[in-house]
């Protein structure tokens, strides 16, 4: 799963998917710039991954395909590579990505903030706190941070001032 979910325009797609709710190949083409081919390939391989599942319900022909996000978290450790020097070194190198790609998110608001109005600005959060855990709990908090963020995925809100939000979470021990 992690190399699936991990190769840029993969990770564009699932962006998209999760933002935007279901597409075709043919619209998410036309979103990244890409060859509808290629869009495809890319969507079955995040399918064989449970990443994304087919929509049949919005197809209007036969031929018509939509995706949409799987609803299910998905989640790995660096500790999944057993000790595998290879391993370790692609779920290291997917981590920095992961944590740039986090913080290129926060960046970007910040240079866009100033365009929403002032009750998006106060509803943007950052929160941090020193906590003292063990791994049990650590990963337990873990576990409720995300069910929380499911449980919002889950029950999308509509209307005009609605948008798509980027949330995530670190948890890690550290020293001040």
């Amino acid at each position: 799963m992690i190399a699936a979910i991990h190769h840029p325009l993969r990770r564009r797609l699932i962006d998209l998917l999760g933002a935007d709710g279901p597409s075709t190949a043919s619209r998410l083409a036309a979103s990244t710039g890409e060859l509808v081919g290629n869009i495809s390939h890319h969507l079955k391989v995040l399918a064989a991954a449970g990443v994304i599942e087919e929509a049949p319900e919005l197809a209007k022909t036969r031929r018509e395909r939509w995706w949409r996000t799987a609803k299910a978290p998905y989640t790995w450790s660096f500790a999944d590579a057993g000790g595998d020097p290879a391993g370790e070194l692609v779920a290291a190198t997917v981590e920095e990505a992961d944590l740039g790609r986090h913080v290129a998110k926060v960046r970007e608001w910040f240079d866009v903030r100033a365009k929403y109005d002032e009750s998006w600005i106060r509803a943007a959060f950052s929160t941090e706190s020193w906590v003292t855990l063990t791994p049990s709990r650590l990963t337990e908090l873990g576990d409720r941070i995300g069910e929380l963020v499911q449980e919002y995925a889950d029950s999308p809100d509509s209307g005009d001032d609605a948008r798509a939000v980027y949330v995530f979470a670190h948890g890690v021990p550290a020293r001040p």
